[in-house]
């Protein structure tokens, strides 16, 4: 009797990501009454970093956009005061990746504008720019900063042009682009960039994905699939591989993978649903991890992306009955690390005027440092200056950990004295008559730092950091709603301390009781 062995086994893959899960923000951390706009470009309307958060509202007249303090949550005043320099409306907004103070914006009268953001917050309408780039003929839709290159700021616009723009120049309005790039026949609809930005993806309205070098801007690979209209792209990292998210030939929204090398034939092509909202998918380089979201839905589709075949592992699904008008992305040196928390969300809610805040967690008992889930990723330093990346250097992005007290990218003297310089150097070019303001400021700083010398060790290491917050960025309120805000900012700290200490105390109350137990036992077998 012969015995044949079954070969089939069932596939079993392992991942520290498996069980991640999204945990919204309660009321009281969410941003409520913001009108937020009703256009219907498919963007994500909301940039934000550790400091700020940026979303474009609905207004007459114009456009404009509101700019929040991170930590400005609850009722959001509505005569709070915008960015509102644009005659038509915005339809973009994107921070400086290597300054938390300026932030670009495109809109629908043709115009590109740069923007200073003081550092107390915007505390009256801001209306002059930093930087004007007009050169598009047509309303501009979309802008993308160089992810490693200084001062490199894309844009696109309904004129089917790809422009190039180099903020480094004394003028205050730049009228002449580096380069224009010019192989779309239609729309283009999203832009991305590779980890050193010497790659760019862009999908078109006339159905095609290109891959081309962005400095140069010439054609590498071009693919026209007719059974995948993209309307999304994203280059993953390194990994050698794109993917767009858009909809099949029968109108089933769908996500396509494909070789960076080989545009001609998609690697996978997956059918999500029949709705009828955009895709937007989100990319985390140091996870690996793919967050899908629709327009007008209400869930999260998250996958884990590998190098082999399938290349796609789906993980789970977060579900709400909120539905979402676009999404925010924190920075990962803005997550909280001690939750083990991945990544972040600023979920926007039209229904309710609301925005909020969602948390993607990679659960673990242990309150330590998790390094296996945070490994070294992109800080807040660029790897090049402007003149260097157009002089034809690529360079990856500078790197930093996230762990709590290793060396932080910058820290907060440097911080600040570099970008008063900066702002003062900004000043000068763009305005006449400030480089003897600019010299009296730096003779007071000068000053300043012989008495801060002066001060004594105790002084030196106290932190500037007050419930969360800079204190060198909060300013003393000015109003009653201000003080009450203020106050109940103050009370929320105090609940959440006291229900930490309620805590440890319940779990030192466990201790002991297992150490009595054990001791207990440990009697008990003696006696034996």
């Amino acid at each position: 009797m012969t015995v044949t062995k079954m070969t089939w086994r069932p596939q079993y893959r392992s991942s520290k990501f498996r069980h991640v899960f999204g945990k919204a923000a309660t009321k009281e951390s969410c941003y409520d009454g913001v009108p937020i706009t009703r256009s219907v470009q498919d963007n994500n309307f909301c940039a934000v970093n550790p400091r700020f958060l940026a979303v474009i509202t609905e207004c007459a007249g114009g456009g404009a956009f509101l700019v929040l303090s991170i930590h400005h949550t609850g009722k959001v005043d509505p005569h709070t005061p915008r960015v509102s320099g644009h005659k038509g409306n915005v339809l973009d907004v994107k921070w400086n990746p290597f300054s938390d103070y300026c932030i670009a914006s495109c809109s629908e009268d043709t115009t590109v504008k740069v923007w200073e953001i003081p550092p107390h917050g915007v505390l009256k309408n801001l209306t002059v720019p930093w930087k004007e780039l007009q050169g598009h003929s047509r309303r501009v839709g979309l802008i993308e900063w160089h992810p490693t290159a200084n001062n490199i700021l894309f844009s696109t616009a309904y004129d089917y042009q790809v422009m190039i723009w180099n903020l480094d120049c004394p003028e205050q309005v730049i009228k002449n682009p580096v380069r224009t790039i010019s192989h779309h026949t239609d729309v283009v609809l999203s832009m991305s960039f590779n980890t050193d930005g010497s790659l760019l993806a862009t999908t078109c309205k006339d159905r095609k994905v290109r891959l081309m070098e962005s400095r140069s801007g010439n054609l590498l690979q071009e693919a026209n699939n007719k059974t995948h209209k993209a309307s999304k792209v994203l280059i993953l990292g390194n990994m050698k591989m794109l993917l767009t998210t858009g909809t099949s030939r029968w109108n089933d929204r769908q996500i396509a993978l494909w070789d960076q090398d080989d545009l001609s034939v998609s690697l996978l092509q997956e059918n999500l649903d029949g709705s009828s909202g955009n895709l937007f998918p989100f990319y985390d380089p140091d996870t690996h991890m793919l967050y899908i979201a629709g327009k007008g839905d209400g869930n999260i589709r998250y996958y884990e992306i590998s190098s082999e075949k399938p290349y796609i592992h789906y993980l789970t699904e977060y579900r709400s009955n909120l539905p979402q008008k676009g999404m925010g992305v924190m920075p990962k040196r803005g997550l909280d690390v001690s939750s083990c928390e991945v990544f972040r969300f600023y979920k926007l809610v039209t229904i309710k005027s609301l925005i909020e805040p969602l948390s993607m967690i990679v659960p673990r008992r242990s309150e330590s440092y998790q390094e296996d889930i945070y490994p070294m990723t992109a800080g807040n330093r660029p790897a090049l200056t402007a003149e260097e990346w157009l002089s034809g250097i690529d360079k990856g992005p500078v790197l930093m950990s996230l762990k709590p007290g290793s060396q932080v990218a910058e820290s907060y003297s440097e911080m600040n004295k570099e970008r008063g310089s900066l702002l003062d150097s900004r000043r000068s070019q763009s305005r006449p008559g400030m480089l003897q303001l600019a010299y009296i400021q730096d003779q007071l700083g000068t000053k300043d730092g012989k008495e801060d010398d002066s001060r004594t060790a105790d002084d030196r290491s106290r932190t500037p950091i007050s419930n969360g917050e800079d204190l060198a960025l909060c300013s003393p309120p000015r109003t009653e709603n201000e003080l009450l805000l203020k106050f109940h900012k103050q009370q929320e700290e105090i609940r959440r301390l006291r229900e930490l200490v309620h805590q440890r105390d319940v779990r030192v109350k466990q201790l002991e009781l297992e150490i009595k137990n054990i001791k207990n036992s440990q009697a008990q077998s003696s006696d034996f």
